[in-house]
């Protein structure tokens, strides 16, 4: 039977039929594509909210190195069945925060990475930056997906659809209304997830502006707290040093003099220890570390802890003689130890015991590298803290104490120290029961540097030569040519670089440079050491500064540094090291030449 019409065509209606199964054909793959595309998209867009959020929370956790508040967060997205793995990595690309389910692995370094599609997981890695735009870290996120077979088997009802069409051609039209329909449908899907994505972001945005009013209005309150207890500290500190000067002008009792001049020179100190922690809190003091026996190092600190302490308090040490080497700034490490002895004193309103322990401690680390350490502890039998306090003690400028009775610095100088110093530091408390301050401390491999340190200060009283003092400060220079002039040395000075240059050239058989960093003119100290080692290969150049910016410059490239203030024998033993480093300079000259 012939299915020609009579005119030799093909029948209209089975062409058109043919026709409108292939267009449903193509209309239901550009459909499941343009599905697939729309899922794919509202699954990043998705996932990039949750990395964003992430991020947001995490980065005050990375500012103040918090590992605990980072895996708080990420503990958070366990509720999120669809969430594999996580990762917060800090800005050396150490795992900081993590959560893994079943046989997922983080990678071992954080790489950047825009959402990706694979093998069933959606992946990508953002980064978390502050305010300012520095780079603290990176969160890598990977969520499960549903696969695309079980996807695509969604559409396995058009394709039926389409089947019956090409039999049944009366349901063609119905087939396209269908068609029609899921299309509104779609869109209508579509425009709901634009609108619920909106609503996220302005949620987002909402969010992160009451956070940062949050900070803000943290910070300020923590300034007002800093302000308040260092202005009191300083006041105090004042006093003590103007009514002392006051009353030697009004005494000629020599054994009262002295016990005046003691009272201003600890009141100095405690100024200086005072200004050391607000470095330490800002991270710009310069850290000179070295080797040194902590056994010997706490024995000869007995004197200061006592001093620092009440009569009804017993300092009890309990050291092995053999305990291990570590390589620490030695007067950062004095400095916390007597910031954790000061709290535990505050701590014991009605005396009791301070008891310092160490031991040696064998490790090995993940890598099977030797990951030896010293554990330190310093514990009292005060009233102990809560949990909630424990938990918050090392936050800067968090304080128990009455206003004017401490910044909240001080266990905050110890986290830094413990930190800086390639360490960790935790507390064990409960209320009632004491404290314990556990510090722990990398062995040191390097032979101790006590000995080198001991033969320097035998030498303090052969000190002889020429000294070219570069210092704006008439005042200043006044004391510091005295203290000069009692250690043995002759003085030539100068106010700024430029009349030290031509002070040189006239003369130049000095056997120190000692110059202030921040002085007028066009060049400062760092500027005058380059000068005066080109010029005079060989003369020592000693700066000295009490300003935090120019002593971490001048730490970094390397250069002799006197930190304000210094007593008379801190600048005779800085001055001998600078003076060795010229004579190893002019033989090393030597034997090239």
């Amino acid at each position: 039977m012939s299915t020609a019409a009579p005119d030799g065509r093909r029948p209209l209606f089975p062409m058109m039929a043919l026709a409108s199964v292939i267009i449903l054909l193509v209309a239901g793959v550009l459909m499941a594509a343009f599905n697939e595309r729309l899922y794919a998209q509202q699954k990043a867009r998705e996932a990039a909210v949750q990395a964003a959020i992430l991020a947001d929370t995490v980065a005050a956790a990375l500012i103040f190195d918090d590992s605990a508040a980072a895996q708080e967060s990420v503990n958070a997205l366990k509720s999120n069945p669809e969430v594999a793995a996580v990762g917060v990595f800090d800005q050396r690309g150490r795992l900081v925060a993590r959560l893994v389910r079943g046989n997922e692995a983080l990678p071992p370094q954080p790489r950047l990475q825009a959402p990706t599609f694979q093998h069933g997981r959606l992946t990508l890695t953002m980064p978390v930056n502050d305010k300012g735009g520095s780079r603290l870290g990176a969160v890598h996120l990977r969520l499960l997906v549903e696969p695309t077979w079980r996807r695509l088997g969604r559409y396995a009802g058009v394709a039926l659809l389409i089947g019956m069409a090409a039999v049944v051609l009366a349901v063609l039209g119905v087939s396209q209304g269908a068609l029609a329909r899921a299309n509104a449908a779609l869109r209508a899907q579509a425009a709901d997830l634009a609108e619920s994505n909106r609503r996220l972001q302005e949620q987002i945005e909402e969010t992160a502006r009451a956070e940062e009013a949050l900070r803000q209005a943290q910070r300020l309150e923590a300034m007002g707290r800093l302000t308040g207890g260092v202005a009191h500290d300083f006041n105090n500190l004042l006093m003590v040093a103007s009514s002392g000067l006051d009353l030697l002008d009004r005494t000629e009792d020599a054994e009262r003099r002295e016990k005046l001049k003691a009272g201003i020179r600890q009141a100095m100190e405690r100024g200086a220890a005072l200004t050391s922690q607000l470095l330490a809190f800002s991270r710009r003091a310069a850290l000179k570390p070295r080797v040194v026996d902590l056994t010997a190092r706490i024995e000869t600190m007995r004197v200061l802890l006592e001093r620092s302490l009440r009569e009804d308090i017993t300092v009890r040490v309990d050291l092995p003689r053999d305990l291990w080497p570590v390589e620490i700034d030695d007067n950062e490490f004095e400095l916390a130890l007597l910031n954790i002895a000061v709290n535990a004193r505050d701590a014991m309103p009605n005396g009791g015991a301070i008891i310092i322990r160490g031991e040696n401690v064998a490790a090995e680390g993940a890598d099977g590298a030797s990951a030896d350490h010293i554990r330190l502890s310093v514990s009292d039998t005060g009233t102990g803290m809560s949990p909630e306090v424990a938990a918050r003690v090392f936050e800067p400028f968090f304080t128990t104490k009455p206003v004017g009775k401490g910044t909240g610095l001080g266990l905050s100088q110890v986290y830094g120290f413990a930190r800086s110093s390639g360490g960790e530091v935790h507390i064990d408390s409960c209320e009632g029961h004491g404290v314990t301050v556990v510090i722990t401390l990398p062995r040191s491999s390097k032979p101790l540097s006590e000995a080198a340190v001991a033969a320097e200060g035998s030498a303090a009283g052969r000190a002889r030569g020429r000294v070219l003092m570069v210092e704006d400060d008439d005042e200043v220079a006044a004391m510091v040519d005295q203290m000069l002039v009692s250690l043995g040395y002759r003085v030539a000075r100068e106010p700024d670089a430029e009349r030290a240059l031509r002070r040189l050239e006239g003369d130049p058989r000095f056997d120190l440079v000692f110059s202030d960093m921040v002085m007028p003119g066009d060049m400062d100290g760092r500027s005058l050491v380059r000068e005066v080692q080109r010029r005079y290969p060989g003369l020592p150049v000693l700066l000295t500064t009490g300003y935090s910016e120019a002593a971490a410059l001048a730490t970094t490239e390397g250069l002799r540094l006197l930190t304000k203030p210094y007593r008379i024998d801190a600048l005779a033993e800085a001055i001998r090291a600078a003076r060795a480093d010229g004579r190893k300079a002019r033989s090393r000259r030597r034997e090239r030449a």
